[in-house]
Parts: structure tokens; sequence; C-alpha cells
């Protein structure tokens, strides 16, 4: 299996680089076809994220298909192979195998264990089916690669802690009151940052959504999105005595909220425990809030924290999920080299049984008036010499076909008998007959 995968990513490319080199989803198809048309590729996926541009190929040949996606890869984006060479990576066979299981599982992304990769490279993958430029090999090597991303998110906390400002402001509020159900959250801002906290706390039961923002109608829009209410800037304060969270998210250079706003709130609360997280750069929260009894205030620091520690324990956790990775790609190997082994075996056994043949029908010339029971003995006995001569190579060859180094005893093989010919002449009814239907397992 001559697997190439060629492509750059966040840590060898900057993003002007990136962005030139990235393809549109939407008309992907055309450079898919191209590539598998024109630069010899059998069968072939395009990845292409903000952070990484990866081609993923079979080849007939492994340096041939390094050569011909880089080419691919300059012609089509009309840029200098030597301007690229320094920002691409090249992975082959055993490597590329466990780059793609790396990349599906979320651990080469930019945030280690960030699940969106996988779905990113699912799209992929449909657009090449839809395209025809999957076959057999990339079939087997994306369904087993999704499978190990899901082994890999049930099988360890990898994505478990919050590594996004927003993701660790609500997982913050979620630890403070130990779960969000039948709380009530105050947005303050309605930008980007804001609409991913609102997503979260929604995925984790708030009862309700206060959103409000300087221009009323993102306010609206947002509180439509997320069955919300939108108030008034201007008002907001007044709806303070009505929530237990607030999430600050907004441009604003100055203080917005004060403390001024929040004692008569927390009067009316009765000093019922109230949480203020600021995500913004200008600070929106004046930080003499946290003087209020039962008030808290968090700011971007304090998340930032949290994500460190978080990012820690995703980095002990990455090591489970390499030793995932590791046992997935031998038994992705052990089907690839099924593939090869037996039209191997077969050929083997026909190539010894050819010359069996031919040598026994020049000894029976020279063996005139010989009966034919002694002709059966014969052929009975050179029959069973081939067999046992081939019975210990061909033992350790289905043995070895099995280890991630397989492709090496089956091609060795081919080259010591020189099968490469009685391989090609191999009859499809042979092959499936050995049990290769469709090149399934």
């Amino acid at each position: 299996m001559n697997l190439v995968i060629i492509g750059l990513n966040h840590r060898t490319a900057p993003i002007e680089i990136r962005e030139r080199l990235s393809f549109p989803a939407d008309s992907i198809g055309e450079p898919l076809k191209r590539l598998s048309a024109n630069y010899g590729i059998n069968e072939g996926v395009i990845l292409s994220t903000c952070n990484r541009v990866e081609v993923i190929g079979i080849a007939p040949d492994i340096e041939k298909g390094v050569w011909e996606i880089k080419r691919f890869l300059s012609e089509y984006h009309n840029i200098p192979i030597e301007r690229l060479d320094e920002h691409l990576y090249v992975r082959t066979g055993e490597d590329a195998v466990r780059h793609l299981f790396r990349v599906a599982a979320g651990l080469d992304s930019m945030v280690m264990g960030e699940p969106q990769i996988l779905g990113q490279t699912k799209d992929a993958y449909s657009l090449a089916v839809h395209n025809n430029t999957a076959g057999v090999i990339v079939n087997k090597l994306f369904h087993k690669a999704f499978s190990v991303a899901k082994r890999v998110r049930t099988e360890t906390r990898i994505g478990a802690s919050a590594v996004s400002i927003s993701f660790a402001a609500v997982e913050l509020a979620r630890k403070i009151f130990g779960e969000l159900n039948g709380k009530s959250v105050m947005l303050v801002g309605a930008g980007e940052m804001a609409e991913l906290a609102a997503k979260h706390l929604m995925t984790n039961g708030v009862r309700e959504i206060i959103i409000t923002n300087r221009t009323y109608e993102k306010a609206v829009e947002a509180a439509r999105e997320f069955r919300g209410t939108a108030v008034m800037f201007r008002e907001f304060p007044h709806y303070l005595k009505n929530v237990d969270i607030v999430i600050a998210s907004t441009a604003s250079p100055n203080f917005i909220i004060r403390p001024d706003d929040v004692t008569p709130a927390m009067k009316e609360r009765k000093h019922r425990p109230m949480f203020f997280i600021d995500i913004s750069v200008p600070r929106n929260i004046d930080p003499l809030v946290n003087d209020i009894d039962n008030a808290y205030v968090f700011d971007i620091d304090d998340l930032q924290g949290v994500i460190a520690a978080n990012l820690r324990e995703r980095a002990k956790e990455a090591g489970e999920a390499e030793a995932i990775i590791a046992g997935e790609i031998e038994t992705f190997y052990r089907w690839i080299n099924s593939l090869d082994v037996l039209p191997t075996i077969i050929a083997l056994q026909q190539s010894f049984e050819k010359v069996r043949k031919q040598e026994l029908e020049k000894a029976l010339v020279e063996l005139k008036g010989l009966k034919e029971e002694d002709r059966r003995v014969l052929e009975a006995m050179t029959s069973a010499i081939v067999k046992k001569i081939l019975h210990k190579p061909v033992t350790h060859l289905k043995k070895e076909s099995k280890s991630v180094e397989g492709d090496m005893y089956i091609e060795a093989t081919r080259k010591l008998f020189d099968l490469e010919k009685d391989m090609e002449n191999l009859s499809k009814a042979e092959t499936n007959k050995a049990g290769l239907v469709n090149g399934e397992e």
C-alpha cells in the first residue's frame, strides 16, 4: 500500500500560505478529479480547514506519489514548489496512517482534543466518495480513522476539559453551582464569544438566558436563536436581580458593570450568590464588585488558569490515546497485508507447480515405456516435494503478513521468486476464491 500524505498546518506555515493553499469545500470536486486524472493518484482525499491543508493519496509508487502531489499543489495554486517545500510535511506508509488517525482524534490540532476536526475529516472523505476518488484502501483507512477517534473520545478524557474561553466560562459556572439546571444567565454582549457561551449554557440546561447588546437588533437576533429574552442595553442593570450568572463580553473600553449596579440587585436577591464572569479585554466588570458580599467576579486571567490546567490534563490523556492508535495501526495493517498475502501465496504455489510439471515432463520423456502406475507415483512424489518445500515459507508468510512489517515480507517474496508477472496474470476468480472479494475482510 503506497499511502502518501502531504500537507501543511498551523505549526509549519503562516496563515498567508495556508490561505493560498486552501480548497473551498463547495468546489473541491474539480481538484479531486484533476488529482486523479492528471497526477497518477489512484485514490485521493483533500482535507482543507483553517489550520491545515492535506492531500491523502494512494499512489503506484511512493517517491513518484510524493512528487506528483507536490506538483499538484504547486500547479493548482500557482505557487512554486520551492516556495511550498519549506512548509510541507510528508508522511508515507505507517507514518501516514498514524498521522491520519492522530488528526481525526484531535491529537494534531492547535487545541489538543478539539472535536471539530473529526467532522471536517468526515466531510473530506464524503466529498471524495461523492467524486469517485475514494476506493477500497481509502474507504477502509478513513472508516478506521473514524473508529479510532471514537475510541479515543470514549476511552480517554482528552476532550473532557474546557480549553476555550467561552467553554471555560461555562465550566467555571457549572463547577460553582454544581449544575446549571434551573439557573438564569445574562449575557452582556452578543458577539462570537458570547454566542459560544450561550450554546454551552443551553447544553448544560440553564432555565433562562437574558441577552443585552448596545445594538438592540443583535440582542434580539441572538435571543431568537437561543430562545432567550432580549433587553435594551441601558436597562440591563434593572434585570441583574433576576439572574444567577452574568457573562460579560463587549468591546467597551470602560467598566459597564459597577458596584452601584450590583449592590441594589443583591439586596433584592436577599444576598443569594451571584457570579460574574468577565471574558472581555479590556475588562467590563469593575473588580470592586468582588468586595460585595456573595458577589464573585472572575476575569479572563482566572479562565486562562483553568484552560492551562485543562490542557495539562489533556496532555496526560494523550499518552493513552497514542496507545490506542498504535494498536489500531497494527489492526489496519493486518487487513492491508491480507489484500496482498493470499495472491502472493497463490502465485508462489503456481510458480513452483509450473516448474514441477515442466521438469516432470522432461523426465518422463527420458523414462520411455514407464507404466501408468509408475507415472502416478512420480506425479504424487514431485507434488509432495513441492508442498513440503513451500509449507514453512507459506506458514511464515501468513504469520508475518499480520504484523506491521508484513508488507516487507510480501514484497521480498515477490522479488525473490520473481512473481510480479505471475501476479498480473492471476485471475480475479482465483483471487476471490482465496477470500478477497471486493477487498473486504
